[in-house]
């Protein structure tokens, strides 16, 4: 089974996948949401997702201030986790997804990414880096128990 990872933004999410080992994300796409309110066609592709690759668990990236406050994002991350939990049945980890979208961004640069290509797939590769430190806790909090 797979751990799918996932940046929720107003626009866009941005869907990574795990390896069937968990041991190194990968982006596989930005579903566009048609507005900030609706997400009936949101989760359809997700769920789509979620049996294409037998995904058993979903980390949301945690969008909480750089001070540690909670704005109005991390309430609709909220409600996206409860929505998603509803419908596919699976547990949604929350996790830190500050300085992600920085951390993506500047893997663009450094990749030589022009600025204009890098807007389509900031959100991707967000997920990534959320996936990412979510596969390394687990596999750093087993290495601590054995």
């Amino acid at each position: 089974m797979r751990k799918m990872g996932l940046d929720f933004g107003s626009k866009t999410v941005g869907v990574a996948i795990s390896d069937p080992l968990l041991i190194t994300a990968q982006g596989i796409e930005t579903v566009h949401r048609k507005s900030e309110n609706k997400l009936r066609q949101t989760l359809a592709r997700i769920e789509e997702l979620i049996v294409e690759y037998e995904v058993d668990e979903i980390v949301l990236g945690y969008p909480k201030n750089m001070n540690n406050t909670q704005g109005e994002r991390v309430e609709k991350t909220l409600d996206f986790k409860e929505m998603l939990e509803r419908r596919t049945g699976l547990s949604v980890q929350l996790w830190d997804e500050r300085l992600t979208t920085v951390a993506a961004d500047k893997a663009m640069m450094e990749a030589g990414i022009r600025r204009e290509d890098r807007r389509t797939h900031v959100d991707r590769i967000a997920a990534v880096f959320i996936l990412q430190g979510y596969l390394d806790y687990l596999k750093n909090r087993q290495d601590e128990n054995h």
